[in-house]
């Protein structure tokens, strides 16, 4: 099903990554009132201090007094990070792509808070019992070497071409956000689940190998190191700016339709977060009218509020990117109950 406007996506790393934004914290006991953690997926804090989270953090901070520590890592890393500290809860706010966010939900992980703003953003980009709702829209998509290849390549069967070996890397589904995205498109675009495996099968021979981090792939394919990887419109035109190689592209099957579906960053409450009313701050700040104007002008990404309509040169730019892009809607009901499922297909499929 096509749709026009975005819903939720993202991206993970490898390892965690665990980063007092701002200026320290202290780490006193006494400093406790006037902190706020958040576990996110990578893709909006700028590795030069440029994101969206640097600058969203550093107003919040200002506007507040609250300090933010930042954990970053992948979707499913997050999640299964906060699983293990349902005893000792240590996060404040999660911040993942689907279908982790809704996997967070099926946990336990998250209570109920509807953030100022909420009622601005679709309903499809938030959850109906209010455990969730996106802060900045996303799609999925690869990214190439326009050095090496002058050209986007049209087609997922083009990259089974040999000028590709060694080439090719995907972050690992089932683990990354963007990875598990790869399986979403391909079940799509190939009709299913059993013609998705038997073509990522065959580009197995092309394929680098896993990569925990789809964060990572980026600076591989600006280097020349790869030529094609997986990644999402908004980490990638972000990272753009400072990667003159990279370009961002959304296969087809065949001649067909070049298609793509939205990965937004979804937020929720923490349940028993140990700093329950500033989570609930932060959100509310994310979704604040300033914030969501910055979401394209500064993260290279889409406002998840409807109701603000960015004019900027990155709006305008993301705009043309998209144009004669077909965008579906995932079953995500369907892919958070088979999850497990599918990876375990592609695993079989892959021999990873």
């Amino acid at each position: 099903m096509r749709r026009n406007h975005l819903m939720p996506l993202a991206a993970l790393t490898g390892s965690i990554v665990l980063a007092t934004t701002l200026t320290a914290c202290g780490g006193s006991a006494a400093s406790d009132d006037k902190v706020v953690t958040v576990y996110s997926a990578d893709g909006l804090k700028g590795e030069k201090g440029d994101g969206w989270y640097d600058k969203v953090f550093k107003d919040f901070e200002k506007e507040t007094g609250i300090k933010v520590k930042y954990v970053e890592g992948g979707s499913g890393e997050m999640v299964q990070r906060a699983v293990r500290e349902k005893s000792n809860t240590q996060a404040d706010v999660i911040v993942t792509l689907p279908p982790f966010i809704q996997q967070a939900d099926e946990k336990g992980l998250l209570q109920e808070y509807r953030p100022e703003g909420a009622d601005k953003v679709s309903g499809a980009d938030k959850d109906p019992g209010g455990k969730w709702t996106s802060v900045v829209n996303n799609y999925f998509g690869f990214v190439y070497n326009k050095k090496e290849l002058k050209q986007a390549p049209k087609s997922w069967e083009e990259l089974l071409d040999g000028k590709f070996k060694e080439k090719v890397q995907y972050s690992t589904p089932g683990v990354a956000g963007d990875g598990t995205a790869v399986l979403i498109k391909a079940m799509h675009d190939f009709g299913g689940k059993d013609a998705a495996m038997e073509y990522l099968k065959k580009l197995q021979k092309n394929n680098v190998g896993p990569s925990a981090s789809t964060g990572k792939l980026a600076p591989k394919v600006d280097k020349g190191e790869l030529h094609v990887a997986n990644g999402d419109v908004q980490m990638n035109f972000a990272q753009s700016k400072s990667m003159p190689n990279l370009g961002i592209w959304f296969p087809a099957k065949g001649t067909g339709t070049p298609t793509t579906f939205a990965l937004p960053y979804a937020a929720g409450l923490v349940d028993k977060a140990p700093h329950t009313e500033n989570g609930k701050k932060l959100l509310d700040f994310m979704l604040g009218e300033q914030a969501q104007r910055d979401v394209s002008g500064v993260g290279g990404g889409f406002s998840a509020r409807k109701d603000v309509k960015a004019t900027d040169a990155n709006a305008v730019a993301l705009t043309k990117l998209m144009a004669g892009i077909e965008v579906f809607e995932p079953d995500w009901k369907d892919i958070g109950t088979n999850l497990d499922e599918y990876v375990g297909a592609w695993k079989s499929a892959t021999g990873s």
